[in-house]
């Protein structure tokens, strides 16, 4: 009986030896209530895995809209982005009658995502004339879809930006690089098990799966970001009966971003971002319409380049733990991404499911190393008490490049298509992110040559 205590304690050795960010626990923040925490990043991943993944495809192929508006759709969430320093600012000053800081910003941030969940499948069935929907008039679909999707993106970019502040706020300052990783490990998690779930809900499609698992995704988010935010964030007198001097955030912006090569570091992210993002709206399509896969397996895909990511945030982590640069990590992330996409396109001439999938995971992986680098960069350069402007600024260059590139591979690809056939232009997207990772290389010089000297 005396054995058992001792073998129990071993057992939780190994498991938190082995589990991932486990060390990024403190006594002030157990693991338990860290993971709690990062709950609302699972939901997050889900909304993304729902917009980027398996909504593209099903719009395109299955709906029958043109793959131009589609890119536009899934990019409107993004016009919310270039706000979310302006959030991250606003939250870190933010005076409540109830003494919260974050807890407000993401409290409404949740209402904005369910909201859009809750009429985007009856806004889809009529965007692609389904069912009774098909002679409704083409401005409603337009109207109800933009809405649909602009609200999720709204919530995403708010809900993201305030619980990452809450998570820095919780954090010990030596810890918080581990902490932030342990979110955007959770968040590459809930993609994964996203993306898993709506491809076997979505197996045998129709309209009523499509209107289950989206509203499903409804509840969902409401139920993960109230546990995550279960007695997180104290409730401060101070806070709720302040009468400071409202700060600029204009004179706050400048600030940051008069720091050493910052505008530098903020263009390399916005390129790295759009070259790894222009043919995230494709990739399901492509491998519907180039290589026929099936709704499930295509939705797998998102799952794949999820698993790709997450383990490349996870080994970033580890190495820059040891003391790495991270513009160097961000550079091997742009490496690892040339290949990779080389891969996608080879895989069409030569019909080859195994080196899509391969180059699909390396992707992932790519993209990883290069936003947990840039990130850690971001936040090591931060000027004082800047942490959560520094991380909303880098959220914000990221999501607004991302949404541009998505647009801009869908617009292309459709323009393309009018001139030659769909593998080409599809190609010709693929290529272009090629290039742009080159360039890419070529801004973040300076910054590694620096760190040489």
């Amino acid at each position: 009986m005396s054995a058992s205590p001792k073998l129990s304690r071993s057992w939780l050795h190994v498991s938190l030896k082995f589990l991932p960010f486990a060390d990024a626990a403190t006594d002030t923040l157990p693991l338990s209530r860290l993971l709690r925490l990062s709950l609302f990043q699972v939901s997050v991943g889900m909304a993304l895995a729902m917009l980027i993944g398996t909504l593209n495809r099903v719009m395109i192929v299955e709906l029958k809209v043109p793959a131009a508006l589609v890119a536009i759709m899934i990019a409107l969430p993004l016009l919310f982005a270039p706000f979310r320093a302006l959030i991250g600012f606003r939250s870190d000053h933010h005076r409540s009658a109830l003494g919260w800081r974050r807890v407000p910003y993401i409290w409404m941030g949740t209402l904005l995502q369910f909201g859009g969940f809750a009429i985007m499948p009856f806004a889809l069935l009529v965007l692609g004339r389904m069912g009774q929907a098909a002679h409704a008039p083409d401005w409603v679909g337009h109207l109800g879809a933009g809405m649909a999707f602009l609200l999720v993106g709204a919530g995403i970019h708010t809900t993201q930006t305030a619980g990452l502040a809450l998570a820095t706020d919780l954090s010990p300052p030596e810890s918080r690089p581990k902490v932030v990783g342990l979110m955007y490990f959770m968040l590459l998690v809930g993609m994964i098990l996203s993306s898993l779930i709506f491809g076997y809900l979505l197996h045998d499609f129709s309209p009523g799966a499509l209107i289950r698992s989206i509203q499903g995704a409804a509840v969902l988010t409401l139920v993960l970001n109230i546990t995550a935010l279960w007695k997180q964030e104290a409730r401060t007198k101070r806070l709720a009966n302040a009468h400071e001097a409202d700060v600029d955030f204009v004179a706050a912006l400048k600030l940051f971003t008069q720091g050493e090569q910052a505008l530098r570091r903020l263009l390399a992210v916005g390129l790295g971002t759009m070259a790894f993002s222009m043919g995230d709206v494709l990739l399901e399509p492509f491998g519907g319409e180039i290589l026929h896969l099936p709704v499930s397996d295509t939705t797998l895909l998102t799952a794949l380049l999820a698993f790709g990511g997450l383990t490349g945030f996870a080994w970033a982590s580890n190495v820059l733990g040891r003391g790495a640069d991270p513009f160097r990590m961000a550079c091997g992330g742009v490496l690892v991404g040339v290949p990779a996409f080389t891969a996608v396109l080879m895989s069409a001439p030569q019909a080859s499911l195994l080196l899509f999938a391969l180059g699909t995971l390396f992707i992932g992986f790519g993209a990883g190393l290069f936003g947990h680098g840039t990130l850690t960069a971001t936040m090591n350069h931060a000027p004082p008490g800047q942490a959560g402007l520094a991380m909303g600024a880098w959220g914000a260059v990221q999501a607004t490049a991302a949404g541009l590139a998505m647009a801009l591979g869908g617009i292309i690809r459709d323009l393309m298509a009018l001139v030659v056939d769909s593998g080409t232009a599809y190609a010709f997207v693929y290529s272009l992110e090629v290039v742009l990772l080159l360039i890419t290389l070529y801004a973040m010089y300076p910054l590694i040559t620096k760190k040489v000297r």
